[in-house]
């Protein structure tokens, strides 16, 4: 008897347009459009990968579409015939697809006249006729007709981009129905898509409904004549007909010729010869990496819990007629060395000196630099050349055994000469947390390389989540090395049994620390050379690298907080909140949570009877933001203060309250933490505490940022950039009267008012200004028509005139919008990529949100850019001029905040204008002057 079998049959043509809607272009050595290749190349590799261990899948094939026509078409000319030709860099990379599957060694079945969905319903009949089970890589929703019990065997569906299985339940949970039925609501909804007619005003909802009534397509068909009269009735009698002719379309033929035997498609292991080839003649080094690299061919050794799909930055980054990875090893923990005595330590130092190169980690005891005590310390100057110097291990109880390691002073005394040798390179994954840890300690390290900035820098915005797929070293060794780190809980351990690390044997946390130090190097080894040939060296040299130490710098400065007056503060809201939360009840005529959006909802829209109640998915009213503000517009006084009391809350726990536990008990001072990599556009980002978000246009915020002082005798000196935006917009969108205005030194807005409006007042001149930002971050009609309280035919009517008055940012945005989709990035006047492989979605709102971000990306990455040059020149400037002792301690968007003496402010202000006035020089020349405004007080409040 044969024994139980199981087949997987993947929808190769949805893996096709996927992959080509998540990749941006991308070309072979020879120029061919191979994007949509790569990504299909890495899903079925990650499928073959993960299978067996699933559940051991014993055959497997591809199933594609054939072009042409269907013996569908015979029966309805007008199917499909909505569906637009394929795009013409899709074209050519059909082909090249069949030979990606060919090289995996596996069938690729595709017959003329049928679709793919025909075929694999006949082989999954004919599986299950045999007595064996089959899964369906594939969410085609027309395939959940399947789904169940069949002959001897099961069918079952698996979306992979989902990682969930589908099976009866979520059959009936998405349609409502059993799968047999499937087809039934298929044919009364019909398929815009596929161009299946149904009946016009049946949508699914409805279509469910009526088929969980009546049992079936032609039982609710023959009810229709005693329904009671409606427009519903009228459509299922007028085009029942119509409706049987879609349930013929959308029906799967199970009965066809099998163009090959079930039999071939047993599985057995990939040859790597045929993989090999198609990966070297196509470019794809990372993925010949990944077939080389010691884990060899794509034998199914993972499990089904798929990582994050090799995004497009890493597609078109790694592969492509690039510069190949250099030949390394696979990753081997066992290799790395324990460095327990001085002379151990002695022979490392040397190996990094004769290396010139060395990557370098830092193992500690919290998160936070600032107070984070030094555990260890790993290096490596090669693949798997790693090794550990434990310097604080063993329990914290003064009676529990300690290992042997070096004291942590005497280390480090070695260890300081190579770490601030000029004549070494220095590695670092996220550097600035090992500097601020090493600075701790007397030693700073330099000159430095950052793989995470260098990552940032060449792949912002390529990934699914729109910065980059992260930059951190777990996620970069898996999309770049093919290799799987230990992650930290696997060595300390989660929940009430997680450990310090200071506590983790040596063997295990050398395993640890020392892959740190190996993969950094690595990554470094790969994304070094990648610069120059992507063009992202200018940024990174020029930018960012220079920017590291300088942020590190900063953070440790901190800044003083006047916790007493925190304390006012958030006592005061405390007892504004309490005031609210009374008022609020009185008006409700009860008491409810204010803070839960279910009960806030029904008192406002069920109780109150408040019109323009919507309900989510969830079943309960939203309350949002806008909703509120709607209902306060229209009069209603709880929603105002509803309004007011979220306002008030927000304040008191992330700033009256959170800032307070943040002072850091050594210095008395907020120490924030900045990331170069949080922002797709190049802004830097504040966390920990957030101190980028703290309101200014409201009188609360003002009185928050009153509790950021200066130490007695200094003062704090705020410069911001003066509209810089607008400013950036001007001179590159070339637009002669915002150039003009600026140079002159104009009120901008209130010459935009006059060439909008032909006048000049208090509301001409505020609906400039919203137009002035709005145009440049791409808003739309109704966004426009949304903040000024005006129609959108209104909206349109002043985006016109805006882009009639200057039409050069109207060319602008056309230009831009063009390079993007061409190219598949934005650029900055430095040269940073700005990447959105979304452009081209066929999801009109990711889409349309990818075009809104590509237009304002190069204007707000070139202001970042500018604000972090005049950073990175802004001490030497400054110790130059006699002023040394300057603390530049925040940076907010535009803005950087200084801490001087009093009596040093005239100096200190000219070369502070001077720097941020001239930062784009000499790499950027720019046709509009860069206005600077510096204010001066006790408190960051009183500098505004």
């Amino acid at each position: 008897m044969e024994s139980k079998q199981h087949l997987y049959l993947v929808d190769g043509s949805a893996y096709i347009f996927r992959a080509y809607h998540r990749l941006p272009p991308l070309t072979n050595p020879l120029g061919v459009p191979v994007g949509a290749v790569y990504g299909y190349t890495t899903m079925l590799w990650r499928l073959a990968d993960d299978l067996n261990k699933a559940e051991g899948p014993t055959h497997l094939a591809v199933i594609l579409d054939a072009s042409g026509k269907s013996f569908r078409n015979e029966i309805y000319p007008e199917y499909k015939a909505n569906r637009p030709p394929p795009p013409e860099d899709l074209k050519p990379q059909f082909p090249l697809i069949r030979d990606a599957t060919r090289a995996f060694s596996l069938p690729c079945i595709e017959e003329p006249g049928l679709e793919a969905d025909d075929l694999i319903a006949s082989y999954a009949r004919a599986a299950c006729e045999r007595g064996w089970d089959v899964t369906i890589v594939s969410s085609d929703k027309d395939l959940m007709q399947l789904v169940g019990p069949h002959a001897g065997g099961r069918i079952e569906m698996l979306d992979t981009m989902k990682n969930q299985r589908i099976e009866e339940p979520e059959v009936e949970e998405k349609f409502g129905v059993p799968p047999t039925l499937v087809g039934d609501v298929l044919a009364l909804m019909g398929d815009a898509v596929d161009n299946v007619p149904g009946i016009r005003g049946i949508g699914p909802k409805t279509a469910t409904k009526l088929i969980q009534e009546h049992g079936s397509l032609e039982a609710a068909l023959a009810a229709a004549p005693g329904m009671k009269p409606s427009k519903l009735r009228d459509n299922l009698i007028e085009h029942a007909e119509m409706a049987r002719l879609s349930r013929v379309l959308v029906a799967l033929k199970e009965d066809c010729a099998l163009p090959v035997p079930l039999d071939d498609f047993k599985l057995g292991e990939i040859p790597p010869a045929p993989l090999t080839a198609f990966l070297e003649e196509h470019g794809f080094t990372s993925l010949l990496k990944r077939l080389d690299g010691g884990r060899g061919s794509p034998e199914r050794k993972t499990q089904l819990n798929p990582a994050k799909p090799v995004t497009a930055g890493a597609a078109q980054a790694a592969d492509g007629a690039r510069q190949p990875l250099p030949d390394m090893s696979a990753v081997d923990r066992s290799a790395y060395a324990c460095v327990q005595t001085l002379d151990d330590l002695d022979q490392w130092i040397a190996r990094a000196f004769a290396a010139r190169v060395v990557a370098f980690d830092t193992e500690t005891s919290a998160l936070d630099a600032m107070r984070a005590e030094l555990v260890g310390i790993s290096l490596a100057t090669g693949p798997n050349q790693a090794c550990y110097i434990p310097l604080a291990h063993g329990g914290t109880d003064m009676f529990a055994e300690k290992p042997q390691q070096i004291d942590r002073a005497a280390a480090l005394a070695r260890l300081k000469p190579l770490l601030e040798s000029d004549a070494v390179l220095k590695i670092g994954q996220n550097a600035k947390y090992d500097l601020n840890v090493m600075a701790r300690y007397g030693i700073a390290v330099a000159p430095l390389d950052d793989t995470m900035v260098m990552s940032f820098d060449l792949d912002a915005g390529r990934g699914e989540d729109g910065i980059g797929g992260g930059h951190g070293m777990d996620e970069l060794a898996a999309r770049h090395l093919g290799h799987t780190t230990l992650a930290f809980k696997d060595v300390c351990g989660t929940g009430k049994k997680a450990i310090p690390f200071g506590e983790v044997p040596l063997d295990r946390a050398t395993e640890y620390a020392g892959e740190d130090a190996d993969v950094t190097w690595r990554l470094h080894a790969l994304l070094r050379p990648r610069l120059s040939s992507e063009g992202a060296t200018r940024v990174y040299e020029r930018v960012d690298r220079p920017l590291v130490p300088v942020v590190a710098q900063m953070e440790r400065h901190g800044i003083k907080v006047d916790r007493e007056r925190l304390a006012s503060l958030s006592a005061t809201f405390a007892a504004e909140i309490a005031k609210l939360e009374g008022e609020i009840h009185t008006l409700a005529g009860q008491e409810f949570t204010i803070g839960s959006p279910k009960q806030l909802g029904e008192i406002l829209f069920d109780k109150l009877g408040y019109k323009g109640g919507k309900k989510g998915k969830t079943g309960q009213y939203s309350t949002d933001q806008s909703v509120l503000e709607r209902l306060a517009g229209e009069g209603a006084e709880m929603a105002t203060k509803v309004l007011e009391w979220r306002q008030l809350s927000k304040l008191r726990s992330t700033y009256t309250e959170a800032l307070q536990a943040a002072i850091n008990p050594d210095t008395g001072r907020v120490h924030t933490s900045y990331s170069l990599v949080g922002a797709q556009t190049g802004r830097l980002s504040s966390t920990e505490p957030n101190l980028q978000n703290i309101p200014i246009r409201t009188e609360l915020g003002r009185q928050i940022r009153d509790a950021f002082v200066a130490e007695p005798g200094n003062v704090i000196l705020a410069a911001d950039y003066s509209q810089i935006e607008l400013r950036l917009a001007a001179h590159m969108a070339d637009v002669p009267a915002l150039k003009e205005a600026f140079a002159e030194g104009q009120d901008i807005h209130a010459r935009t008012a006059l060439e909008m409006f032909g006048e000049v007042n208090r509301d001409t001149r505020g609906r400039a200004k919203t137009i002035n930002f709005a145009i440049l971050y791409g808003i739309s009609r109704w966004g426009l028509a949304g903040r000024l309280g005006v129609s959108s035919d209104e909206a349109q009517a002043m985006i016109d005139r805006y882009f009639e008055r200057f039409p050069g940012i109207r060319a602008y945005i056309h230009s831009t919008l063009e390079s993007v989709r061409t190219n598949g990035y934005s650029e900055t006047l430095f040269g940073r990529k700005c990447w959105f492989p979304r452009i081209g979605s066929s999801n009109p709102n990711e889409r349309m949100g990818s075009e809104r971000a590509a237009i304002n990306a190069p204007i707000q990455g070139t202001s970042a850019d500018i604000i972090k040059r005049a950073m990175v020149r802004m001490m030497p400037a400054l110790e130059a001029a006699g002023l040394g002792h300057v603390r530049m301690l925040l940076q907010v968007h535009d803005e950087l905040v200084f801490e001087l003496p009093e009596g040093d402010v005239a100096a200190a202000s000219d070369v502070i204008r001077n720097v941020m006035a001239g930062a784009a020089q000499p790499a950027v020349t720019l046709s509009i002057p860069l206005g600077v405004e510096i204010g001066t007080g006790p408190s960051w409040g009183a500098a505004h």
